[in-house]
């Protein structure tokens, strides 16, 4: 797997639509302080799925939207389309996506008024389908596959339970943790309803002897 394209329009100082295209191999970003280069790290964290404000450095996760100018009005929207190449189809299907392409787009957008859309090859999606999509690849939206300042020295001295994550992402076990979680969340509804039913029935019986007994009589 390999980043190809990422698109963005309206996505902080991206107020025109960028495209930024990507060989395989090592590809560097550089420029003067204040260019936007962070930005493009936060493009890639936000289409991925994140949800922390304070992770994309903003206060609330409008301010994603590009604010405007003096020369420039606020836009509406921002959207950010990342195009992914060299994907198994095999392992698409393992997330539950038949897509029959060796690459993958995922589209994400957010309004001022608090909506947002989510887009897998253009079709309408959930973004947990996009989470689960790159979950336990490397390019999850907690991975460390997208490096902020200063997650190096947090991953050094952080707790080794904490660490075991970043290991458990990087083997590919954590989709398959996620839908052990989703199966016993799954498997406790179920006996929960179990439970009510056999008091539902239990009651039904109590008032069919309670009838028998009065037409007994």
């Amino acid at each position: 797997m390999y980043l190809k394209n990422l698109t963005a329009l309206g996505f902080k100082s991206f107020a025109d639509k960028t495209s930024l295209d990507f060989q395989p191999g090592v590809t560097a970003i550089v420029g003067p302080n204040g260019c936007g280069k962070s930005n493009v790290s936060d493009a890639l964290r936000w289409v991925l799925g994140e949800q922390s404000a304070k992770a994309l450095r903003g206060s609330g996760m409008a301010d994603v939207i590009f604010n405007g100018t003096d020369k420039r009005k606020a836009l509406s929207m921002a959207e950010v389309s990342l195009t992914i190449g060299g994907i198994d189809s095999e392992q698409l299907k393992t997330a539950g996506v038949d897509l029959p392409y060796n690459e993958v787009t995922v589209t994400r957008r957010i309004f001022r008024d608090g909506g947002s859309e989510y887009f897998i090859n253009k079709v309408s999606c959930r973004l947990r389908d996009i989470q689960q999509l790159f979950m336990g690849t490397g390019m999850g939206r907690a991975s460390y596959g997208i490096m902020a300042q200063g997650n190096i020295t947090q991953l050094i001295s952080s707790k080794p339970d904490d660490r075991r994550v970043v290991f458990e992402e990087a083997a590919g076990i954590t989709r398959f943790k996620q839908q052990k979680r989703e199966a016993l969340r799954k498997l406790d509804y179920t006996e929960q309803n179990l439970l009510r039913v056999s008091d539902t029935i239990r009651e039904v019986k109590r008032q069919i002897g309670s009838l028998q007994r009065q037409a007994a009589k």
